[in-house]
């Protein structure tokens, strides 16, 4: 069967040998449903377990994780080629190995000849921090028994096999039953378990969807590998927060925490710069600082272009068109460019504003403030709509040093020390946003 009647997905189905014995027949019916093995109790006589975290000695890595990796947790890192799973695994393997635990680094695509070139050049190199090149799933499983690791690190899990299951290495098969025999390891064991996943072109984790099902933390590494922004998020979290993003800078001594990631996404134009704005955009529950440029020229087309970098570019024609019907902005005979600085990736609603200012500002020449945040998601009929946790988005601006904020009138919580401007709409707030 090619595809699968209940979830449609094609080349999911796969074929699985069951042993018929004495225990299938009306014996086993009659034991399962016999007594349980332990009985119910009220939820507040169940004990509490004690879920000690090891910090990996990565502060944003930690942040994601909830304060570190649990006994006995497998956590699943995905990402595409070149977004820095590897080296920010062997990083964390170093420091915990480095605080005294024994970790096993098992790499399934490389000898352990290039890994341990990696440690040279990351500088994570500990006595404690063993290496091992298997692709094979006993072999794995008789390292651990050998060596007894606190911390276990397989990369990846799509490239090791299972000889006992019939399937190729990345097979729907053989990924998930060498993901299950893992993780039953980590549980017994009471091992923290940390596994690299492929991704699909579409950025998917690749495999079975059993896959995220069966471990405990699902981590997501996202950056453009032509900039040095990484943007590790949790997708899912059995012991911490699910909104948690951790900033990373890729450089030359591997994966750098950036703990005021602001200053990646806000560039250094010069006062008086015009078709720039800077907004704050909401990763998760992080508030970040990130820098909007429009350019608008003369175009000889009979279709003027609206392209888009790092935006949305059906939102940048909508906000266009906005502000050519509400404030009569004359863009019709124009070409409007629009970009995000750093790499990073803007499609929330609450950009809107800041776009639409930068684009007035490239077009009437008039620059917008540098000390001024602009906030707000607009409407097609030019109204300002209060945006999420604006509460939080000024404290940033606050401790990050701006005078002042243009956003929606609706909002009516504290300024946190900011110069507020509120606006109902677009044309209030290009009188107030535009020197």
């Amino acid at each position: 069967m090619g595809r699968c009647p209940g979830c449609g997905t094609w080349g999911s189905m796969a074929e699985e040998a069951v042993a018929v014995t004495a225990a299938t027949g009306a014996g086993a019916r009659a034991g399962r449903a016999g007594g349980p093995r332990r009985p119910a109790r009220p939820v507040t006589e169940v004990p509490l377990d004690d879920a000690g975290r090891a910090e990996t000695g990565l502060p944003e890595l930690d942040r994601v994780l909830g304060g570190g990796l649990v006994a006995g947790s497998v956590t699943l890192l995905g990402g595409e080629p070149g977004a820095g799973k590897s080296t920010l695994l062997l990083q964390a393997a170093a420091a915990l190995a480095g605080a005294g635990r024994t970790v096993l680094y098992v790499s399934a695509e490389e000898s352990p000849g290039q890994v341990r070139l990696r440690a040279e050049r990351l500088g994570a190199c500990a006595p404690r921090l063993l290496l091992a090149g298997e692709t094979d799933v006993p072999a794995v499983l008789g390292l651990v028994e050998a060596h007894g690791p606190d911390v276990l690190v397989v990369d990846s899990i799509q490239t090791v096999r299972d000889p006992h299951v019939p399937g190729t290495a990345g097979g729907v098969s053989q990924v998930r039953e060498c993901a299950g025999t893992i993780v039953r390891a980590a549980k017994q064991r009471d091992m923290a378990t940390l596994l690299v996943g492929h991704v699909t072109k579409d950025g998917s984790l690749a495999g079975p969807r059993v896959l995220e099902h069966l471990v405990d933390v699902v981590l997501e590494v996202d950056g453009d590998r032509h900039h040095a922004l990484r943007l590790l998020r949790a997708t899912k979290n059995r012991f911490g927060a699910v909104g948690e993003v951790g900033c990373f800078e890729m450089t030359g001594t591997g994966m750098t925490g950036v703990a005021d990631a602001g200053r990646l996404f806000v560039g250094e134009a010069a006062d008086g710069t015009t078709g720039v704005a800077v907004t704050l955009a909401l990763e998760g529950r992080r508030p970040l600082a990130c820098e909007v440029q429009a350019l608008v020229a003369p175009t000889n087309l009979a279709n003027p272009r609206r392209v888009a970098s790092g935006l949305d570019a059906q939102r940048l024609a909508l906000l266009v068109a906005v502000l050519q019907r509400r404030v009569a902005l004359a863009l019709g005979d124009r070409d409007v460019f629009a970009s995000s600085v750093g790499g990073v990736r803007l499609a929330e609603p609450a950009v809107d504003l800041a776009l639409c200012l930068a684009i007035a500002s490239s077009r009437r020449d008039a620059p917008v403030p540098r000390d001024l945040v602009v906030l707000g998601e607009v409407g097609l009929a030019g109204e300002l709509r209060r945006v999420a946790a604006t509460e939080r988005r000024l404290a940033e601006a606050q401790r990050l040093g701006f005078a002042g904020a243009v956003l929606p009138a609706a909002y009516d919580g504290p300024a946190y020390g900011l110069r507020l401007h509120r606006a109902r709409d677009l044309r209030q707030a290009m009188l107030a946003g535009l020197a």
